[in-house]
């Protein structure tokens, strides 16, 4: 139960450190909360500050969720814990809240794609590609980040109960639970875009950024 905590505690914090206000402000002299859509996310970046930064700040998102998991795995190598599986499900859950609710910024953050994007790949590489390329595919036929984003957080959970293998933990269970949870996160923080696409509204974001 100790361990379970601290890496709670380790992922939240690495969760709530946002790339995407301090690059706002570093590079272009606001907080990219106040600007745009207000979410401090990379696409908000790509139409408030720019391409480089809006791709810094996806890698950067990205490599949270996977350092949060390669955490959780150093640790529980190191004490030896029985289920390993729990440890990299608690970090994994704990590093999307820090990025939604981060301790450093308010309690104000970001959707928690692209750091699920890195809790995926690290998680399971084939369904982390697999929701990926689904999504990617989604926004450039529709233009729409959301749709993209909100649909491979349904596919997730599909996917769990259909593919066992090539998981980073393959002793433990749990997984199915776990994608539900995740999934019901970037639902949640996507619950704005989901309304406005339901009444037509929601921005698209142009090719040729």
């Amino acid at each position: 139960m100790v361990v379970d905590i601290v890496i709670a505690i380790i992922a939240y914090l690495i969760g709530s450190v946002n790339f995407s206000v301090i690059i706002s402000k570093k590079t272009a002299g606001f907080d990219i909360r106040e600007k745009g859509s207000g979410n401090a996310g990379s696409t908000n970046m790509l139409r408030s500050v720019g391409k480089k930064a809006a791709l810094i700040t996806l890698v950067c998102d990205i490599l949270k969720g996977v350092v949060a998991i390669l955490i959780a795995m150093l640790i529980g190598n190191i004490i030896n814990a029985e289920d390993k599986a729990i440890l990299v499900q608690i970090a994994g859950i704990a590093v999307v809240l820090g990025h939604t609710f981060p301790i450093f910024f308010g309690f104000k953050g970001g959707k928690g794609v692209a750091t699920s994007l890195g809790i995926l790949l690290m998680t399971n590489w084939q369904i982390g590609l697999i929701c990926l390329v689904f999504a990617l595919v989604l926004m450039a036929l529709t233009r729409v980040v959301a749709l993209g984003s909100c649909s491979a957080a349904v596919l997730y959970p599909v996917l769990t109960l259909f593919i066992k293998e090539n998981f980073i933990v393959t002793e433990g269970s749990g997984y199915f639970i776990y994608s539900i949870i995740l999934a019901t996160i970037i639902l949640f923080n996507h619950r704005s875009n989901i309304q406005r696409m339901l009444n037509g509204t929601e921005n698209k974001i142009s090719i040729k950024k």
